[in-house]
């Protein structure tokens, strides 16, 4: 641990020396969400402008092949959060104050078409009285597979295989993860072929469970697997369409009127795109199935939309965004309506996590602006009801509140949500969120209250 915490000392270091103009130098690669993607060997050009520390950043391994090489990264991001009503302070929830604290280190060898890519990670939550798998993980191994990329016919193979991260379209449903400390891992085999406008995939993954009492403790099992097959076709340069068939699997699973084993098929369409000033991202999901003795029928259907007026001061963006999702409406039935989110991104609604997808209506317009060309200002308004009465309200990511299933007022409460982003350098990043939620009656009644929230964060990727 103390390595890492040396590391980033370093690294802080090297980023304030680095200065300005070398952060806006094109010819250094960005730093990428996905630093797997990350491509350093520009730098066996001698003309591109050089920074501190660009010895890890590209080693080269040999003489006539630039391609080849040895590069070492790191990402730090620290978050204090404060929440004053946990799942609306329901069960005796307190004033929570605490640090989110990841440090993720990682090493990149390309040998030719292939690539062996291996990060740990270390996440601690300071101050956090109750702790969940998403917010701590003292020292693990984060990713670590072996890639291959390779012309096939006409088009271009690409095999994964290992520990690894995925993501589909607006990580929705299927999402690193970001918003939380832990990110979410899956032991997987990944293939995709791209020809011309289309990209074909198929997987198969257990997702990665978190433990925290021993270094490199994290497992997976076939009690929970993830797989499926992906087709994706470009319509144009910035519109695109995606569908996918998806197989989960876990066993002992429990809902509030159904426990067993859950199988359920995942049936997904996505359509997204920008022409003009509009842009869009929709998608729908409907999941079959069974749990238990019950049978599986669950949906969503969602949207985000917006009109940016690029010649205004500052690039007002109007936005509107709806969601709605599937609750159980038979509880005494021998159907399970609950919608299943899978693995969600964590801050598609907010972070402060008050509520989640099943069992939701959801519709939230908004306004973000750009006060400076490195900064972003969103603000917004978001009313939610139940899609039926007799489920729960279901806060982050499918956690019932207790006390709210099968009882009466459709209105969940409204959200006012703030959020400003603000690039500070290539590197380095600030952003600061506030969620304050009004409780509607069904959460006043189970013993909620209304929540506020507040997360300043700061992130830097070496």
């Amino acid at each position: 641990m103390k390595l890492l915490r040396s590391v980033v000392t370093l690294a802080v270091a090297a980023s304030s020396l680095a200065g300005v103009a070398a952060a806006q130098d094109k010819a250094r690669p960005d730093i990428r969400f996905n630093r797997w993607q990350e491509d350093w060997s520009v730098l066996a050009d001698p003309a591109v402008p050089r920074e501190p520390m660009d010895a890890l950043k590209y080693i080269p391994l040999s003489a006539s092949d630039p391609k080849t090489y040895l590069s070492f990264g790191l990402n730090v991001r620290e978050r204090f959060e404060t929440n004053n009503a946990p799942n609306f302070g329901v069960g005796g929830s307190r004033n929570l104050n605490y640090l989110l604290s990841r440090t993720e280190l990682h090493a990149d060898l390309r040998l030719g078409p292939f690539q062996l890519f291996a990060q740990i990670q270390s996440d601690f939550a300071p101050w956090k009285t109750t702790l969940t798998p998403v917010d701590a993980n003292y020292l693990d191994l984060e990713q670590g597979f072996i890639a291959l990329v390779e012309p096939l016919g006409p088009g271009t193979l690409k095999l994964r295989l290992g520990r690894q991260q995925m993501a589909f379209d607006l990580q929705r449903f299927v999402a690193v993860r970001d918003g939380p400390n832990v990110r979410q891992s899956f032991d997987a085999a990944w293939a995709d072929y791209e020809i011309g406008p289309w990209r074909f995939i198929g997987f198969y993954s257990q997702p990665v469970q978190t433990l925290r009492p021993y270094p490199f403790d994290d497992y997976s099992s076939g009690q929970q697997t993830f797989s499926g097959l992906r087709i994706e076709r470009q319509l144009g340069e910035n519109i695109g369409l995606a569908a996918y068939y998806a197989r989960f699997t876990q066993d002992g699973a429990r809902y509030l009127t159904a426990s067993g084993n859950e199988r359920r098929d995942i049936f997904d369409v996505h359509f997204a795109g920008t022409l003009g000033g509009f842009d869009w991202d929709g998608e729908a999901m409907a999941q079959l199935g069974a749990i238990g003795s019950k049978d599986i029928r669950a949906w969503y259907l969602g949207a985000i939309a917006g009109y940016t007026f690029k010649e205004v001061t500052w690039s007002p963006r109007l936005g509107l965004q709806f969601d709605i999702a599937s609750g159980n409406s038979d509880p005494v039935g021998g159907t399970l309506g609950t919608f299943n989110p899978l693995f969600p991104n964590g801050y598609y609604f907010a972070l402060a996590g008050y509520t989640g997808f099943p069992n939701t209506i959801h519709l939230k317009p908004s306004l973000t602006v750009h006060p400076t060309p490195a900064s972003r200002l969103m603000l917004a308004v978001a009313p939610q009801w139940r899609q039926t009465t007799a489920d729960a309200v279901y806060s982050q990511p499918n956690v019932p509140v207790p006390g709210t299933a099968g009882q009466p007022d459709g209105y969940t409460g409204t959200y006012f949500h703030l959020r400003l982003d603000w690039a500070l350098t290539h590197n380095l990043s600030f952003a600061v969120e506030a969620v304050h939620f009004a409780v509607g009656d069904v959460i006043r009644r189970a013993g909620g209250r209304d929540g506020d929230y507040i997360g300043v964060q700061l992130a830097f990727g070496w």
